[in-house]
């Protein structure tokens, strides 16, 4: 019987090699050639994997066919960084100019190789297939994940499984939760077409700059005013750009923010609503406008089985465990959990002695390498509770 603890544990300096290569060559979104080039030549090295290449525009799928028939069972990893400067002062630091992983994806890619790499010493113990998804774009709507899913990454997989490692979570911590767990976010800019004049005739003007900061205060009662208590839902307003000088009324303004929902109706009621108080606040000052609504990636819902599976792995390797609230980000996995059951979880990777525990997407991100290995395990455990193993 195959101790796959050991198993993982020998192959601890594989993934920091992997993750560390990552982590100071990384690409944006829609810009990861060189990181598609690397991930893919890792894997022919492995001769019994199908590859298939690209997958969407950039993706990667590779399936391991087991001896036995069986479930066919898909994991994903993402690997694009992020337009951040790298702060750290460490040895594997970004040497891109102003882009980083700063949101563990480079940590994903390297679990996720590995974890294929010892699938593939013991293929002769599978008792199904196991796919490999390797995703690009997910941090830049519209996202690598729909594509891919249209491109046939999920074809013959019968359920796909996905983590996240969280430095906001101790160090291989495992959560998630049943159903909705990370909400759907979408994208909303607005300009306000006024009359420019000088600073001291404000009534020969219509200025811009007070009909923004009025819809500004008056947009927060959407979420108190419009929407059931029990719904939830988020509008942030996150830049504003309106002026030129001190002295001058501008012209024009312009706003752009964020609404995060879970429900589809909760989402028509915010955008309608948006657009509503924007045509009567203009109207009322004599103003026109544009606005603009971009719907981003669907929410995260974990299907009840898979998401017991995740727990009971997390229990059979004795780790910390905790069903979470739903969370107010994005993730495109939600792609993967609309076409076939699965579950996406969360891998604690904060630790303050080894520096991990900055939030994800700022300048001193980093992760406790050790979640890493939890990770494999957990994947190691999800093929054996679903009999592929």
């Amino acid at each position: 019987m195959v101790n796959w603890k050991e198993e993982v544990d020998k192959k601890f300096d594989r993934l920091v090699d992997i993750r560390r290569y990552m982590h100071k060559n990384p690409e944006l979104s829609y810009h990861e050639e060189k990181t598609h080039d690397f991930i893919l030549s890792e894997l022919k090295k492995l001769d019994k994997l199908e590859i298939k290449a690209p997958v969407g525009e950039r993706g990667i799928v590779a399936k391991l066919k087991g001896n036995e028939p069986g479930q066919t069972i898909a994991f994903r990893a993402d690997f694009d960084a992020l337009p951040i400067q790298d702060e750290k002062d460490v040895p594997y630091k970004s040497t891109v100019d102003g882009v980083m992983h700063a949101c563990g994806h480079d940590g994903h890619t390297a679990t996720l190789l590995t974890f294929c790499e010892i699938l593939h010493e013991h293929q002769h113990l599978l008792k199904g297939n196991v796919v490999f998804i390797f995703q690009y774009a997910e941090e830049l709507s519209p996202g690598g994940a729909s594509p891919m899913v249209d491109d046939g990454a999920l074809e013959g997989v019968d359920k796909v499984y996905g983590n996240h490692f969280w430095s906001g979570h101790e160090t291989s911590s495992i959560k998630t939760r049943p159903n909705e767990m990370m909400a759907s976010p979408d994208y909303f800019e607005v300009t306000i077409q006024g009359k420019g004049g000088h600073g001291a005739k404000p009534h020969t003007s219509i200025d811009s700059i007070v009909i923004v900061a009025e819809y500004i205060s008056s947009i927060q009662k959407i979420i108190s005013r419009n929407l059931d208590p029990i719904d939830r839902g988020v509008i942030t307003v996150g830049k504003v750009d309106a002026g030129t000088a001190f002295n001058v009324i501008s012209d024009t303004a312009t706003l752009a923010g964020t609404v995060r929902t879970f429900k589809p109706e909760v989402k028509d009621t915010i955008e309608a609503e948006l657009e509503r108080v924007l045509k009567g606040i203009c109207l009322a000052n004599n103003a026109t406008y544009d606005f603009e609504y971009r719907r981003g990636y669907p929410t995260v819902v974990n299907h009840e089985e898979q998401y017991e599976v995740v727990k009971e792995a997390a229990e059979r390797l004795d780790l910390t465990y905790e069903d979470i609230p739903p969370m107010m980000i994005g993730e495109d996995f939600s792609y993967y959990l609309l076409n076939r059951p699965g579950c996406f979880f969360l891998t604690g990777s904060g630790n303050e002695d080894k520096g991990s525990t900055a939030p994800h997407h700022h300048p001193m991100f980093d992760l406790d390498e050790e979640a890493m290995k939890t990770t494999t395990q957990m994947f190691i455990q999800v093929l054996e509770i679903e009999g592929v193993l």
